[in-house]
């Protein structure tokens, strides 16, 4: 009988009380985080997780070779079957799932496509965007130089006008469309047509919104003119830790499948495949119906909020058309003499997990079950729990009680 270490004991001790707080005692409101299926779970402890292929066609000493390692007939087999489903979910022709992140998803579309001095436009981090295309991070691997595509609109959205302006300016090598603080869809038809007209293309990072384009609910890059799509797979995306890439165009995507392997990765990350690959079949069955009920749960718990007194961003706008909401740090502060981060952190312990900067998700909740209808508790215990200091956490943990098991599954 071999026994365990006192380390080994310990790891298992923190897995098993993470899986308990975090799986049946708290409300997830992050918007970067989601549930994953029982099945997808499976296949993510599965046998795959240990398999290491170098899926490439290369000459060996005179043979030719689709694949550095035997024994992948399954494994190939799977990530055709994601590839396909990708494509058919955010209608391209062809797409990758092996992307291992959704950080790596926008490093395997743009690298390949983009030639060292390119101008790139994107949102910058001040008005919302991803600080990954700020100037410091990725454009500067590839000498890349970044300017601000402007996000002047209703909770940092883009206007078309302004956009336009500004790219019959700069006339860049490509417009990158994607924001960490995104509330409503762009005017993809408009950028598109502007960009194409100077040669340069159009990149749709969707990662948090990947699950309600895949429901149909918030828009249609690739139909409306994005030349990539590309993201995240675990945020308003129900799916694992992880990245896809879609297109519409067979030249692009000629020259980005040959330069992945060995440039940007070199495995994939079987059992991941397979656990998104199930996702996105569930996303076949349930996506439309879920990705509705996020974005009517995310309308209704911030005209909650805001019927309590919080500083809600885009009020007269709707607050919000996708999975997340924005409390206005500064109103908020002048109100409550409460910052974001302040406010999350009084939240952790009563059940009720936020992220630091403002915004609010309604994915998981809405995963677990959780009605539109009842967003109004959940406000008041937003508030109770945060800006009145109340003891809230065994209302919590009762109320999580009622959702063994995930609704959209």
């Amino acid at each position: 009988m071999v026994t365990r270490s006192l380390d080994e004991r310990t790891l298992a001790r923190w897995v098993r009380a993470h899986n308990r707080w975090r799986g049946r005692e708290v409300f997830n409101l992050l918007p970067s985080e989601n549930a994953l299926s029982a099945t997808a779970k499976r296949y993510l402890a599965s046998d795959l997780a240990g398999r290491y292929t170098l899926p490439i066609s290369t000459t060996f000493h005179g043979e030719s070779i689709d694949n550095s390692y035997a024994g992948t007939r399954y494994t190939d087999r799977i990530e055709e079957l994601g590839n396909r489903v990708a494509s058919r979910i955010f209608h391209g022709r062809w797409a990758t799932v092996r992307p291992l992140s959704g950080h790596i998803a926008a490093l395997s579309a743009m690298a390949p496509l983009l030639p060292s001095g390119a101008k790139l436009l994107a949102i910058s981090p001040e008005q919302g965007g991803y600080d990954g295309y700020a100037p410091g991070f990725i454009p500067a691997l590839f000498g890349w130089k970044v300017r601000p595509l402007p996000a002047d609109g209703p909770g940092g959205s883009v206007v078309a006008d302004q956009a336009l302006e500004v790219i019959r300016a700069e006339r860049p090598d490509a417009v990158l469309l994607g924001q960490s603080f995104f509330l409503f869809p762009y005017p993809v038809r408009e950028i598109a047509e502007e960009t194409h007209r100077w040669g340069g293309l159009l990149f749709y990072d969707a990662s948090h919104v990947l699950g309600l384009i895949a429901g149909g609910v918030f828009q249609d890059p690739l139909r409306e003119g994005a030349d990539l799509l590309f993201g995240s797979t675990h945020k308003s995306f129900f799916g694992p830790q992880g990245g896809l890439l879609v297109t519409d165009r067979e030249d692009l995507f000629r020259q980005i499948d040959p330069a992945l392997v060995w440039r940007i990765f070199d495995n994939a990350h079987w059992n991941r495949i397979a656990a998104l690959t199930q996702t996105l079949l569930e996303f076949e069955r349930v996506g439309a119906e879920y990705a509705q009920t996020v974005v009517e749960s995310a309308q209704r718990l911030a005209r909650e909020l805001s019927d309590l007194g919080w500083p809600m961003v885009a009020e007269p706008q709707g607050f919000s058309r996708s999975h997340q909401i924005h409390i206005d740090p500064r109103r908020f502060r002048e109100r409550f003499a409460l910052g974001p981060g302040e406010l999350a952190r009084r939240l952790e312990p009563q059940g009720l997990i936020l992220d630091l900067v403002g915004r609010i998700g309604t994915a998981e909740v809405t995963r677990l079950g959780v009605e539109p209808r009842e967003m109004g508790r959940l406000a008041q215990l937003l508030n109770l729990g945060g800006v009145e200091r109340s003891e809230v956490r065994a209302e919590v943990q009762r109320w999580r009680s009622e959702y063994p098991t995930l609704r959209f599954e």
